[in-house]
């Protein structure tokens, strides 16, 4: 009676590890134990650390993997998969060469994680070799294999190629047209996956999901709708797909709608739900639906870090409650840049400039290097609360410490600074020497501030050029004719006013929008109510 023994623990620890460090301590262990001798141990541990998040994780598995004097064809295939779907795909095909040159025989999964390393940089002509392989050594009638070469050829943009492919096909399965399927709606080609989609004998939510996304992703949101709604099975994923779509185009009243419907339908979010709905309601100012989902998270015990933290803050401050947005800042598991982000431009929108600057400092004394967005946001702050020194100092930074060029942005808030302490010929100047002259919005900016100090000379020479700019935009004709109105000059209001009817122009109303009892309401200046929304 043969007799089986229960595998070390340390293939378990291996299995769970997180860090690169425990990664060290399990190969360590192996090393000295002598595991790494035994095939089917020394296979695990490639395993696991090829899989493991951590960025320096699959250079680790391949050197472990190297030290290997005869690696098993699964060794072999691990290091092809892991460098099959990392950011340099291109490594698989030089292992799977060095593979061949082993005399090793590949296997049906060997062909196909090489030929996902093809469509993931668009190797097409490597993958063209890689097929004229399979058929020599005869894996050409495989059904796995064929299905990742009809995604190679769609996704790379030879679309007869892959129909063809798929029409020769003896043996077809669901995945075998999805594959055909997802390379059109990678290629924006909706007509032909809409055609396609009505030809398949059999589809999977995956086959729905393609088409959502495929609508979604050219702005097609009604159409997107139509096909999410005719979904006989809907997963997270297909609740996703609707929900981002509603998001990008800012359509955050049907995100929050389209939520609820899927509390009701028992679909549980996930992490990408998440921060699309908190997104949402950081737009509408829907605070106790974005309290309701923090709620959600605590009670499920989701880690609030990344992604979740950043919306969580943005949420928060949005709906003007900076309190609860450094309460979870400062509460967060981990933060990433654009957490840091986040609650420095949140407290510049409370007019929080100093605590602002301060939680900069404190991010660089963590060690995180500030982005473009950081010194939007910082100079942002020093312009709402007026810190003229701060601010300077903060552009001089951000060009000669940090290396970052300025972008519109950055001018954008240093003239809005200048402009609020009335420094207007300085602003003026600092318009003139940037390099995006063409930029109408830092001379709107500009213009604000000429009707702020009742400059009225240096504003009719930037509306002059705002109407060089932007000759369709009403904006300019509007802060012009305030201007003159605010200084008596009535005869110079009715001349721009009569300006703007003679181009057809007219001033976009005023909007607002209020949450009570779970209802987003939108005011239009001039309109009343407009809509209101039903969040529960």
């Amino acid at each position: 009676m043969s007799t089986s023994f229960p595998p070390p623990p340390i293939l378990s620890f291996a299995e769970m590890a997180t860090s690169i460090s425990e990664l060290h301590q399990a190969h360590a262990h192996f090393l000295k134990s002598g595991l790494i001798h035994t095939t089917f141990a020394a296979s695990r541990l490639i395993a696991s650390v090829s899989t493991n998040s951590h960025a320096q994780a699959i250079p680790y598995a391949h050197s472990i993997f190297s030290r290997i004097p005869n690696p098993s064809p699964y060794m072999w295939n691990t290091i092809i998969r892991a460098y099959a779907t990392s950011p340099t795909p291109e490594a698989a095909l030089t292992i799977f060469h060095q593979m061949l040159s082993a005399s090793v025989l590949p296997d049906k999964y060997t062909f196909t994680f090489a030929l996902k390393s093809c469509s993931n940089f668009s190797g097409v002509e490597e993958g063209r070799q890689i097929h004229a392989h399979v058929l020599k050594i005869g894996f050409g009638g495989d059904l796995f294999i064929q299905n990742t070469l009809i995604h190679l050829y769609a996704s790379c943009g030879c679309i007869e190629d892959a129909r063809n492919l798929l029409d020769r096909m003896p043996e077809r399965d669901v995945v075998s047209w999805n594959a055909l399927l997802s390379g059109y709606v990678e290629r924006g080609l909706l007509d032909l996956a809409r055609r396609l989609f009505d030809e398949m004998p059999e589809r999977n939510v995956e086959s729905w999901n393609f088409m959502i996304s495929g609508y979604v992703g050219l702005g097609l949101l009604e159409e997107a709708r139509r096909v999410f709604d005719e979904t006989p099975v809907k997963n997270v994923v297909s609740w996703n797909a609707m929900i981002t779509g509603y998001a990008h185009a800012s359509c955050f009243s049907e995100v929050l709608v389209l939520f609820g419907d899927m509390q009701h339908a028992g679909v549980k979010p996930d992490n990408c739900t998440l921060v699309s709905v908190l997104s949402a309601c950081a737009h509408v100012g829907a605070l106790s639906q974005g309290e309701w989902v923090h709620a959600y998270i605590d009670k499920n015990g989701i880690s609030i870090d990344g992604f979740v933290a950043t919306a969580l803050v943005d949420m928060y401050s949005k709906c003007g409650s900076i309190e609860k947005a450094l309460e979870v800042f400062y509460n967060c598991s981990r933060k990433d840049i654009s957490t840091w982000n986040s609650i420095i431009s949140g407290l510049s929108t409370h007019g929080s400039g100093k605590h602002a600057l301060q939680i900069f400092f404190e991010m660089l004394e963590d060690g995180f290097k500030p982005n473009e967005v950081t010194f939007v946001c910082v100079l942002s702050a020093c312009s709402r609360a007026a810190l003229l020194d701060e601010g300077r100092e903060m552009f001089n930074q951000m060009v000669n410490v940090h290396g970052i060029q300025p972008a519109i942005e950055h001018y954008g808030c240093m003239v809005d600074l200048l402009g609020r302490v009335g420094l207007l010929e300085e602003a003026e100047e600092l318009v003139q020497k940037m390099p995006q002259k063409e930029a109408s919005v830092v001379w709107e900016s500009l213009l604000g501030a000429c009707r702020n100090h009742g400059n009225v000379e240096l504003a009719e020479r930037v509306a002059q050029k705002l109407l060089e700019l932007s000759p369709q935009e009403s904006s300019s004709f509007v802060q012009l004719s305030n201007m003159y109105a605010s200084v008596g000059r009535w005869k110079d209001v009715m001349e721009v006013r009569q300006k703007m009817r003679a181009q057809g122009l007219r001033k976009d109303p005023g909007c607002s929008m209020i949450e009570v009892d779970g209802i987003v309401y939108e005011f239009l200046a001039g309109e009343g109510l407009a809509s209101g929304e039903d969040l529960t």
